[in-house]
């Protein structure tokens, strides 16, 4: 069995495709699926240049596809990840609680725990339980406000989630 130029792009893109393990962006993974693309289009006997070029064209399509298509689908509903400390949380209410090891208060945003202080009173010690509105980020601390004492039972009753 000889070797032929179609063999290596689809080393190329066995390599891509694994590396795509290790990153989640799916960039790699369209890099992969344009590489043997392109070593169906070697097949052909097409030159080094055309190879180049139908890789070129294979990832100019596949990147886009792979990022705003087929990522979203192997991501979990309601989480918006790389988008904490952006400012898209602001507002929104959280309920406090303690971290186990250190008894640290803090909320959760997006799954991450983040040490609190409130606005007002710069408290960073709050009993679990407490509704609070996060206002913004500084640093690795959330700084929050305390809700007004009329909130309803049905926020009371999530704790460690963000209230629809």
């Amino acid at each position: 069995m000889d070797w032929n130029p179609a063999y290596s792009w689809l080393v190329l893109a066995l390599l891509l495709s694994l590396a795509e393990l290790t990153s989640g962006a799916m960039v790699l993974l369209a890099l992969g699926i344009a590489a043997a693309l392109t070593a169906a289009v070697t097949v052909l006997g097409l030159s080094l240049p055309w190879q180049l070029l139908s890789m070129g064209i294979f990832a100019g399509v596949m990147v886009p596809v792979g990022v705003m298509v087929i990522r979203p689908r192997f991501s979990p509903k309601g989480v918006a990840y790389g988008t904490t400390g952006t400012g898209v949380e602001k507002g929104n209410r959280y309920t406090t609680l303690l971290r186990e090891y250190d008894q640290a208060t803090g909320i959760k945003v997006n799954g991450d725990f983040f040490r609190l202080r409130v606005l007002e009173s710069g408290q960073t010690e709050l009993p679990e339980g407490t509704q609070v509105v996060f206002k913004r980020f500084e640093g690795t601390t959330a700084l929050v406000t305390l809700t007004p004492s009329d909130t309803d039972d049905r926020s009371r009753a999530t704790p460690n989630t963000q209230e629809s």
